[in-house]
């Protein structure tokens, strides 16, 4: 049954979905992720996105990592090894097909988490596509936020830490001879400790640790580029041929590399699925797009940049055999990276992957805490429940192999990317419109666009949350070069 469904949602639904969907965003927003491309770099560089953040609010960098590090896990090392055996060297061009049209998707979601976010009495901001369905669309609607907070709970909060937990531990046991058992036991600890300060010291934790993951493995498939520089427009044209079926002796054909590609790739930069706008929500911004933009630009670090990485240190070795199964996932990444640079490779891999896998496990509970928030509220006792059954399943999943479990997660993925997506499309007049001011603002010459949510026009805001409306200011004041926050 998990297959039957999970062929139904992947072979023939999503992919239209999602890529019809995303093309449709693309035009609508007169290529947003491309139009705001420099802007993204820009923002960086300036120090914009360190700003926000008082009083125990998240800058909206730490909403960034936070996001990145849910975004760059096992999917991007093991998951892109899996897409390349069963869908050949064609699934990595799908990947980034969906990596680009997917940041105009996270870049609606995200806006829309921002503008539909509320205040809570501690002073932090909680939102996501519960929020924005269930504010946005209205009363009649909040059967489907419940619905989707459900299904978010499930796949990430149970489903994926499971998954994860299972990848690191086999991953170092491989690697370095470590008991499962203790490895089990010492994710829960950590993973327990972590958790228990909350969003606050969950983000402390990715300021430091996702810079340093993402740019070390960056940082090692430059150094296996380099190696194979000669060899790199040959795998280029393998890519592209593969992808259009140019290749038949290669991988499963083109069915099989859009399949894959496009389900592996989904699984890793999750946009669409509507779990990073949870993070999204949770960032002091002075305009909801601000966030949107910074947000795509998480999809191209995971996609185009690190995905990219695996992809080319798996297709330049000389371990990958197309068609041959006999070496897959995480193995397969190990095996490809020891090639290249020696057996210590197999240990960088390994590394590499308790870090995405450790930072994703603490994201994904993040996104369970949440949706108990919407479900049951500020209930303290629940929370704690939760926190110790999370402990609990990083600890039994990186002993136990969870093959059902992740089909499973599979199929309620796919449940929560059809639910997201139907809210994306019932909300993107308002999505459009904070998008037309915020283009209006930059082009009256505002340094950083301010909302208003007084002249939004749309029902559903928290002034509370907006309380700031204009971060003190006018949006007038701003682009007339005064600061954007009083």
């Amino acid at each position: 049954m998990l297959d039957f469904l999970n062929d139904l949602l992947w072979s023939r639904v999503l992919i239209v979905v999602l890529i019809g969907l995303g093309l449709w965003f693309t035009f609508a927003s007169r290529f947003v992720q491309l139009r705001y491309f420099g802007r993204m770099f820009r923002i960086l560089g300036s120090g914009q996105v360190f700003a926000g953040g008082s009083d125990g609010h998240l800058s909206s960098f730490q909403a960034l990592m936070l996001s990145v590090a849910g975004r760059v896990g096992g999917g991007n090392i093991a998951g892109v090894a899996v897409a390349i055996t069963l869908g050949g060297p064609g699934a990595v061009f799908w990947m980034w097909v969906v990596g680009l049209i997917g940041m105009a998707t996270s870049f609606f979601e995200c806006t829309l988490a921002q503008a539909y976010k509320r205040a809570e009495p501690d002073g932090t901001y909680r939102g996501g596509p519960a929020y924005y369905i269930a504010h946005g669309l209205g009363e009649r609607w909040k059967w489907l936020a419940a619905l989707y907070s459900v299904l978010l709970l499930v796949t990430f909060g149970f489903g994926f830490n499971g998954v994860q937990a299972y990848s690191v531990a086999t991953s170092l046991n491989d690697a370095f001879g470590v008991p499962v058992m203790a490895i089990g036991v010492g994710i829960a600890v950590l993973v327990g400790i972590i958790i228990a300060g909350g969003v606050r010291r969950i983000a402390r934790i990715a300021d430091v640790l996702v810079p340093a993951m993402a740019l070390g493995y960056i940082a090692m498939a430059l150094v296996v580029l380099a190696l194979n520089f000669d060899a790199l427009p040959a795998t280029l044209t393998l890519i592209v041929k593969s992808a259009f079926g140019l290749e038949p002796a290669v991988g499963g054909g083109i069915g099989a590399a859009i399949v894959m590609g496009v389900r592996r790739g989904l699984f890793s930069n999750e946009a669409g699925l509507g779990s990073a706008p949870n993070v999204a929500a949770v960032a002091e911004v002075p305009h909801p797009a601000s966030q949107g933009v910074v947000q795509a630009f998480s999809v191209f670090i995971d996609t185009l940049i690190v995905c990219s990485c695996t992809a080319f240190i798996i297709l330049l070795g000389d371990v990958y055999r197309p068609g041959a199964e006999d070496v897959g996932g995480i193995a397969l990444a190990q095996a490809s990276l020891a090639s290249h640079i020696g057996e210590w490779g197999r240990i960088f891999v390994s590394i590499a992957m308790m870090l995405f896998g450790f930072t994703t496990m603490i994201y994904n509970y993040y996104l369970g805490e949440n949706s108990l928030a919407w479900i049951g509220g500020q209930n303290r006792p629940l929370i704690i429940v939760y926190r110790i059954a999370v402990i609990g399943l990083c600890g039994w999943g990186a002993t136990s192999d969870l093959g059902t479990i992740f089909a499973f997660a599979d199929v309620t993925m796919g449940l929560l990317a059809l639910v997201n997506l139907f809210a994306l499309v019932m909300l993107f007049k308002p999505a459009l419109k904070l998008m037309q001011d915020y283009d209006s603002q930059l082009a009256k010459g505002a340094g950083e666009p301010v909302f208003d949510p007084e002249k939004f026009g749309y029902a559903g805001i928290d002034r509370r949350a907006w309380s700031g409306a204009a971060w003190g200011q006018e949006p007038e004041a701003v682009a007339a070069g005064g600061s954007a926050r009083a």
